[in-house]
C-alpha cells in the first residue's frame, strides 16, 4: 500500500520533463476566465478590475498591455501563470470606432462580456452600436450590463440599505429585482434611469447588474456596494470550467496582503485547476494518480517558494492524510462518472477543493517553519482539514445560488 501511495504521489513514475508535459497537456484543457470589459473611459472598468483582483489602481493602469488599436488585455495575476484575463475597450465613444479588430482578437476567447455604463448616462448610441455587432457575432455568448456610478442619481446621500437590488423570493428575472417598489418609491430617479438602460439595452444583454464600487476615501460606508452581486453573476454565467477560479477570488485578495502568499495563491490556483481537470476524465478511478501526482508537485513547488527542503518523508508526511481521504472520496464518488455531466463536474469540483485546502496548508506550514516554528503533523491535519471545509463550502454555497 505504501508503494502504491509513493508511485500515487509521483515517486519513479514520471520525469520532470514527463510531468512539465502533462502540466501543459492540462493547462491547454483549463481555460482561463476572459473578460471583455466593454464601456467608454470613465464608466467604472477599472473599479470593476480593481474589486475583483484586490489589485491598486497603479497595478491595473500599469497592467494592461494593447493588444488592437483600440483595446489592451490584462492578466491577473500576469501573464504566466494568470488567474483571470481581462480585455479593455478604449476606442469606444470616439468617431469611427470599428469593432472588427477587436472581434478578430477577442472573439474566439472571450467568455463573458461586460458592458460597463454609468447608470445615469443616456448617451450611450456609441456603445450600442458596436455592440449589435458583437452580440451578432456570437449570440449565445453571455453579456452582463453592469451599471455603475449609482450614487450620481442620490448625491450627497449613503447607498439604501438593505440593498434594494437583492432579488426577493418572487423575483424570476432582472426586472422584477432592478424595478422592485422599493426602489420606485425611495430612488425614483435611479428607478425611472433604470428602465430607461432596460430599455435601451434589451436583446443585447442577458443580465443587467447595478453596482458602485467607489474608493474609501470617497465617503461611502459600503464602498463595493453591488460587488458581490456581480462576482455571483460572473459565475453563474461563465463556463463550468472557468468558475473555479472566480469562486476562490476572495482567497486571492488576502494573498496580496503577503508577498509569498502573493506569489504561492497563482500557483495553488493553477494546479486545483489542472487536478480538477484530471478529475474529469470520464474513466473511474483513473484520476485519482493523476490528481495525487499534480498535488505532490505542488508541495514542492510551495516548499521551494518558502525556502524549505523537500524529501520522500516529509512529502509522505504532509499528504499521507490528504491522499488517503481524497483516493477515499474519489473511491465513493468514482459510479457518479458512469452519469453524463454530473459526475464529472462533482469530482472536478472536489479535486479543485482537495487540491487548493492542500495548498492553502502547506504554505500555513512551511510560513510557519519559516519563522522558527515546528508544526506538529495533527496541526498541519486541522488546518487543511479547515481550509478543506471552507473551500467545499464556497464551492456548494455559490452552486446553490
Amino acid at each position: 500500500m505504501l508503494d502504491r501511495l509513493k508511485s500515487w504521489l509521483g515517486f519513479g513514475s514520471l520525469s520532470n520533463e514527463q510531468f512539465e508535459q502533462q502540466r501543459r497537456d492540462l493547462l491547454k484543457q483549463t481555460p482561463v476566465p476572459v473578460l471583455w470589459l466593454f464601456g467608454k473611459t470613465g464608466s467604472g472598468k477599472s473599479s470593476i478590475v480593481r474589486y475583483l483582483t484586490g489589485a491598486t489602481q497603479a497595478e491595473i493602469g500599469n497592467g494592461f498591455r494593447p493588444q488592437t488599436t483600440n483595446s489592451s488585455q490584462y492578466d491577473f495575476p500576469d501573464s504566466e501563470q494568470p488567474i483571470i484575463r481581462f480585455l479593455d475597450t478604449r476606442g469606444l465613444g470616439e468617431a469611427g470606432y470599428d469593432p472588427g479588430d477587436d472581434l478578430k482578437q477577442f472573439d474566439a476567447s472571450t467568455h463573458v462580456v461586460v458592458v460597463v455604463a454609468r447608470v445615469m448616462d443616456h448617451a450611450l448610441e456609441d456603445i450600442i452600436t458596436p455592440l449589435r455587432t458583437i452580440r451578432a457575432a456570437r449570440p449565445k455568448r453571455p453579456v452582463i450590463l453592469a451599471l455603475t456610478c449609482l450614487h450620481e442619481a442620490y448625491p450627497f446621500q449613503q447607498h439604501p440599505v438593505p440593498d434594494p437590488f437583492e432579488p426577493s423570493a418572487e423575483a424570476t428575472n432582472l426586472d422584477e429585482v432592478s424595478l422592485r417598489p422599493s426602489v420606485q418609491t425611495t430612488l425614483p430617479e435611479l428607478s425611472r434611469s433604470l428602465a430607461e438602460q432596460e430599455r435601451r439595452f434589451a436583446g443585447l444583454v442577458d443580465r443587467i447588474v447595478p453596482i458602485d464600487l467607489t474608493q474609501p476615501e470617497d465617503g461611502f460606508e459600503i464602498p463595493d456596494y453591488g460587488g458581490k452581486r456581480l462576482e455571483e453573476t460572473l459565475i453563474e454565467m461563465l463556463p463550468a470550467a472557468c468558475r473555479q477560479a472566480i469562486l476562490h477570488l476572495d482567497d486571492v485578495r488576502k494573498a496580496l496582503r503577503d508577498l509569498t502568499a502573493r506569489q504561492a495563491m497563482p500557483t495553488i490556483i493553477a494546479y486545483s485547476s489542472m487536478a480538477a481537470t484530471a478529475a474529469a476524465t470520464p474513466l473511474p478511478l483513473v484520476d485519482i494518480p493523476a490528481v495525487m501526482g499534480i498535488q505532490s508537485r505542488l508541495i514542492y513547488v510551495l516548499a521551494e517558494m518558502y525556502d524549505q527542503k523537500m524529501s520522500a518523508d516529509i512529502l509522505l508526511k504532509m499528504a499521507g492524510a490528504a491522499a488517503g481521504q481524497v483516493a477515499l472520496r474519489f473511491a465513493v464518488k468514482a459510479p457518479l462518472k458512469f452519469i453524463p455531466f454530473v459526475g464529472q463536474t462533482a469530482n472536478a469540483a472536489m479535486a479543485f477543493a482537495y487540491t487548493f485546502s492542500l495548498g492553502k496548508a502547506c504554505c500555513w506550514y512551511f510560513g510557519e517553519i519559516r519563522n522558527g516554528h515546528a508544526p506538529l503533523p495533527e496541526d498541519l491535519n486541522k488546518v487543511w482539514s479547515e481550509q478543506l471545509e471552507e473551500a467545499v463550502a464556497v464551492w456548494r454555497n455559490r452552486r446553490s445560488k
